[in-house]
């Protein structure tokens, strides 16, 4: 049976959506081709009508993944205009986004596999870490040039850390040390 170009083009969305949860949960390569369509209710067979490669989709699914994280820090600062660092540090260093594999930061749950992966998905993880950066950035009042500045640098490197080691260990109250260390240090970082 034939799909319509409509279909087709719904059916790629679904399946870029698809992946970019999978990959989150399971890792660039804990889930193949077959389940990965499997998941978005289709054939294996459709998959090479809609992308060239598993590293094709790979760059796709990373894209999506990083603008949804990015829909997730707006709607976090869209809930407290007032302090929008303060929103993101809430949300992003929370047990809740600590148990978020599928729907949690892409650079936290593929961070390490990223550095494995070829230019084009490592790509659309720079695309989004600089967006993540212009906007601490912009909050913490060191917005002024093309490059992100060290303060920003800092505060996303220790809200990643944090939330990769408090997804390391088991117990919960050492996780949740890790997120609220980090969150001391971030906001002191912001008051120096």
């Amino acid at each position: 049976m034939r799909v319509s170009r409509t279909q087709a083009a719904e059916n790629r969305e679904t399946v870029i959506n698809v992946a970019s949860r999978l990959f989150r949960e399971r890792g660039f390569d804990g889930i193949g081709l077959k389940d990965l369509m499997k998941g978005a209710g289709l054939t294996q067979g459709a998959f090479y009508k809609q992308f060239a490669s598993k590293e094709d989709l790979a760059a796709q699914a990373s894209r999506r993944a990083m603008e949804s994280a990015a829909l997730r820090w707006s709607a976090a600062t869209a809930a407290k205009p007032e302090d929008p660092l303060g929103a993101v540090i809430a949300f992003y260093l929370s047990m809740d986004h600590r148990g978020e594999r599928m729907d949690g930061c892409p650079v936290v749950a593929l961070g390490s596999d990223v550095a494995r992966q070829g230019a084009d998905v490592k790509a659309s993880f720079e695309a989004g870490i600089r967006d993540y950066l212009e906007l601490l950035g912009s909050w913490v009042g060191e917005a002024d040039g093309d490059e992100p500045s060290g303060k920003a640098m800092a505060i996303l490197s220790t809200m990643v850390g944090a939330v990769v080691l408090s997804r390391a260990v088991n117990d919960p109250d050492l996780a949740q040390a890790f997120l609220e260390a980090a969150t001391d240090q971030v906001r002191e970082a912001v008051a120096a």
